[in-house]
């Protein structure tokens, strides 16, 4: 049934677009090229979807058939409310000309102009061309995002260490090596002293890491790659055969991260000294609000630290900081999550707007927020999951350095 419904819903806004591109041509060709367009990504779409389901979250060719039909649906869909205004001033200009027009030919609908369907198909081409774009470019338009953080209680050992964080690397979706090696390498030139991974390194399963763990094994820091687990790394998204072989893939990812020199931080946490003086990495398990697993404790894994203890926690989801970190008496100082993805598209434009739709779901979901003298950098990123591309909300690796804030 809701196939039926989908694809009556399909054909009715494809009818209605359809309109614009009869008011500008006359062409039999375009016809045929819109209907064939139209007809080919549906069907490319229902063949991908109908098949058995597999427990995967839209890998390979179902999310490529899926981002292809949201292109296509999101230009039809504006053309369709840009045809819709029109018709709703020609239905007035009609009433009102039959009402008290001097016209004794009754009610009569004027016909579509022009250059209003041109106005539609122009404006109807951006969003269509973006997520094309997207998925073409955007999924692989890394970004060094740099920040600095002064915190008066720092270490004097630690003003200027220089950190990199990245998140979401949702390795199931990649589909190309030589860019991925690429975004590794410039991970590594920017030479942070530590770098921290916040969750989110497969799809559903551990296998999928098969082809890239050479490449992110190559991941290199002064004093180590810490990471965490995210939702997805438990495979609660996937079918198993049994409880026993879903435990095993759990086990298979931390393998993998110990094998790639990753020091997997589940609810605890270590130390990284300099000159005498420390700092402490605090990572804890996911911690979701809603449905999401609720694995984190962060009471559990700074067991023993106190709240003069400088410490940088590594929380997934940053739904965490605003339930219990950003005011907890042990005081975490930085926080450093991911899992919004800043929903893979929205507008940034520095300095002047930050705005994706994932704003309305979460309090904090891109870059830095500070409450209570804490901070949470809430990354974008670095894979895609779902449609796969990226506009406006780049794939991003989060270069942070610390400087010891000095009494004026």
């Amino acid at each position: 049934m809701r196939w039926i419904i989908f694809i009556v819903f399909y054909i009715l806004i494809s009818l209605y677009a359809f309109q614009a591109l009869r008011t500008v041509t006359k062409s039999n060709w375009v016809y045929a090229v819109y209907v064939l367009i139209s007809v080919g990504v549906l069907g490319n779409f229902i063949f991908h979807w109908a098949q058995p389901d597999t427990g995967q979250v839209l890998t390979g060719a179902k999310s490529y058939a899926f981002g292809f039909l949201l292109a296509l649906i999101s230009a039809k869909l504006v053309l369709m409310l840009v045809l819709f205004g029109e018709d709703i001033v020609r239905l007035i200009t009609g009433v009102f000309k039959s009402l008290w027009g001097s016209s004794d030919k009754g009610f009569y609908l004027a016909s579509r102009r022009d250059f209003v369907s041109k106005i539609a198909l122009g404006i109807a081409a951006i969003p269509f061309a973006s997520l094309l774009y997207g998925m073409y470019r955007g999924k692989y338009n890394f970004q060094v995002l740099s920040y600095e953080l002064a915190f008066e209680d720092l270490p004097e050992a630690f003003d200027g260490y220089q950190i990199t964080q990245i998140s979401d690397v949702h390795s199931g979706s990649f589909d190309n090596h030589e860019k991925i090696n690429y975004a590794v390498n410039l991970i590594n030139e920017q030479q942070s002293d530590a770098i921290f991974f916040t969750g989110d390194l497969v799809n559903n399963r551990a296998d999928e890491m098969e082809s890239w763990k050479d490449i992110f094994g190559t991941l290199q820091a002064k004093d180590g790659v810490y990471s965490i687990l995210g939702n997805h790394d438990y495979g609660d998204y996937a079918e198993w055969e049994s409880d026993a072989a879903k435990h095993q893939n759990l086990q298979d990812l931390k393998d993998t991260q110990k094998k790639m020199g990753w020091d997997l931080l589940l609810n605890e946490h270590r130390f990284i000294e300099k000159n005498g003086e420390r700092i402490a990495v605090v990572g804890v398990e996911n911690w979701g609000a809603g449905s999401f697993v609720k694995h984190g404790d962060a009471d559990k894994a700074a067991a023993g630290l106190g709240a003069n203890d400088f410490k940088i926690m590594l929380s997934h989801d940053p739904s965490y900081w605003q339930e219990k970190l950003k005011n907890d008496p042990k005081k975490y100082q930085l926080t450093l999550s991911g899992h919004t993805h800043g929903m893979q598209f929205g507008i940034e434009i520095p300095g002047w707007i930050k705005w994706s739709p994932v704003k309305y779901r979460y309090k904090n979901w891109a870059g830095i927020y500070q409450e209570f003298d804490n901070y949470i950098n809430v990354n974008r990123g670095f894979g895609y999951l779902g449609y796969p591309g990226r506009v406006g909300i780049w794939p991003e690796i989060s270069v942070i350095k610390l400087k010891k804030k000095r009494s004026s």
